[in-house]
């Protein structure tokens, strides 16, 4: 498996309940998986913890073979190779797009930073927005910008945080088509959380659903978003949409 999460614990400081309780998950490379839940679910708290922004009490996360998280190993999320996009996108209003997408590029030269810009800026469809500032975008070319900054360090695993979540819903739905489109075409393997089922239906390979810090089930859309699912996550688990 390409990642492979084991018995994954974690409280908050001052908490007096753990926000993830044996969090187990195995993803094949390649494969989009979507953490669906509610707030206070602990869907972004996993995130945290596999890019490293938050320590585990105990378990291990390995990502493409590589410990990067157990009792004896903890690597800092500059070096697990993950790149992530944020809920509000967090990019630099003070950088032009170009600079944006090449803050993470420090390791390049600077011909090979920009074959890089243009190469994510063409996938993304941003080709001609290179020296536009984040403000005289839309909200849907500001997702654009932050996928295309998180990819252009090639990293090994993509996670996003409720990615559509500031978009409005005709966006959402043509946003929804190209992120698919352009996650498919790159290959990488990719984890993201929603609290929103259609998004979870439209991009994901396979749902895990999670409640009060536990997976309660794991599956493929097409099961587990049927009429009769859905009826029982309302009724047991509250409703995961908006």
């Amino acid at each position: 498996m390409f990642v492979e999460i084991q018995n994954l614990n974690f409280r908050y400081k001052n908490a007096n309940n753990h926000t993830i309780q044996d969090f187990r998950l195995s993803i094949e490379e390649g494969e989009i998986v979507s953490i669906l839940g509610n707030s206070g679910s602990g869907k972004s708290t996993v995130l945290r913890l596999i890019a490293g922004l938050e320590v585990p009490n105990s378990g291990s996360i390995v990502i493409n073979n590589n410990i990067v998280s157990d009792e004896r190993h903890f690597v800092q999320p500059e070096k697990r190779g993950v790149g992530l996009v944020f809920q509000d996108y967090a990019l630099f209003p003070h950088l032009n797009v170009a600079d944006n997408i090449k803050f993470g590029l420090k390791k390049m030269s600077s011909k090979k930073k920009n074959e890089r810009l243009y190469e994510v800026l063409h996938l993304v469809g941003l080709g001609e927005f290179a020296k536009r500032y984040p403000h005289e975008l839309s909200g849907g070319q500001q997702q654009r910008v932050a996928l295309a900054r998180a990819l252009a360090p090639n990293p090994s695993l993509l996670m996003l945080d409720e990615p559509f979540s500031n978009l409005d819903a005709e966006l959402q739905y043509k946003i929804r088509d190209e992120l698919h489109t352009i996650l498919k075409q790159t290959g990488i393997t990719c984890i993201f959380v929603t609290h929103d089922r259609e998004d979870a239906r439209s991009l994901a390979d396979r749902i895990v659903i999670m409640k009060d810090g536990k997976i309660a089930q794991i599956g493929r859309p097409c099961d587990l978003l049927s009429e009769d699912i859905e009826t029982h996550l309302q009724v047991n688990l509250g409703r995961v949409t908006n």
